[in-house]
């Protein structure tokens, strides 16, 4: 064979880790397009662990987008089908869809299984089927669409260098809580715009119209109450993980400042947003701990 031939053949050839690679990268565009917040957490992380946390943040964003923003009569075949393939390559190693592939690829080296996927996906689909929650149906959408994604992110933290194990009872429930508060608070941001637009109400016996500024303070602090518990678990975390999950903390934590201070009925006709600028300040403060304030429960530094 001549070099040319040779050459030819080189640069033709497929293999699985090239389509690995190829479908991650293809995943990782998902965070740039959608979120300032996490995009930044993740840029501080090391490079396995932010690939594996770029994969599951496609895999969940392209759930809710079936919900959310397609909102077609056959949304439910959608979801049940891109359900279909992130189990496929969970199990198989393989999906024709990218997102569901990178997806996949990540939970079997990280230990991710359907224990978190099942009820991440009954959330999902609850979506299609209820405008309105109890506190029974509230607890278990927010476990299903934020807990256990809580859980995954922190199985790829823990697990990423030694491959599938369990995760500390502890730390899981840190994770746990802190997806929780970080979809509550969501939650208030998209009060109004969440029932004009999707004719949804998450919150037990508050909607749009009868928010109060007593309800807000109560939500607060509940949000509040979730991020302190987390926090105390960060020590648990290998060091750039920590400062990642400390800058999510932070910009959600001024999110919460903000909300408090909005008047109830102001709150759901605009969406409190922090800053780029400041979320990079917050990154660059937590790149570097000797210039990191101390904290207090709840989010907030000293």
């Amino acid at each position: 064979m001549t070099s040319a031939r040779r050459r030819l053949h080189h640069d033709n050839q497929t293999s699985m880790e090239l389509y690995d690679k190829a479908a991650q990268s293809a995943a990782a565009q998902i965070i740039v397009h959608y979120s300032t917040s996490f995009g930044v957490g993740a840029r501080m992380l090391s490079p396995a662990h932010r690939r594996h946390i770029e994969s599951v943040y496609a895999m969940v964003r392209i759930a809710d987008e079936i919900v959310d923003t397609y909102q077609g009569e056959d949304a439910g075949e959608l979801l049940d089908a891109f359900e279909a393939e992130v189990w496929r390559a969970m199990d198989g190693g393989f999906s024709t869809n990218v997102v569901a592939h990178a997806f996949g690829a990540t939970a079997r080296a990280v230990g991710i299984t359907r224990e978190q996927t099942d009820p991440f996906f009954a959330s999902m689909r609850m979506d299609l089927e209820r405008t309105v929650h109890d506190d029974e149906s509230f607890a278990a959408y927010v476990f299903g669409s934020a807990e256990v994604v809580g859980e995954m992110c922190l199985a790829i933290f823990i697990n990423s260098s030694s491959g599938p194990r369990p995760l500390d009872p502890d730390l899981r429930a840190g994770a746990r809580r802190l997806g929780s508060a970080y979809q509550k608070v969501n939650f208030l941001r998209d009060l109004g715009s969440d029932e004009d637009r999707l004719g949804r109400s998450y919150f037990p016996g508050v909607t749009s119209h009868t928010l109060t500024d007593a309800d807000v303070a109560a939500l607060v602090a509940d949000c509040r109450a979730d991020i302190g518990a987390a926090q105390a678990c960060l020590p648990g975390l290998p060091r750039r993980a920590a400062a990642a999950v400390s800058t999510t903390i932070d910009i959600y934590a001024r999110l919460l400042d903000e909300i408090e201070t909005t008047p109830a009925d102001a709150l759901t006709g605009s969406r409190v947003r922090v800053s780029n600028g400041t979320k990079l300040y917050l990154a660059v403060r937590n790149s570097c701990p000797w210039t990191a304030p101390r904290r207090k429960a709840g989010g907030g530094t000293e």
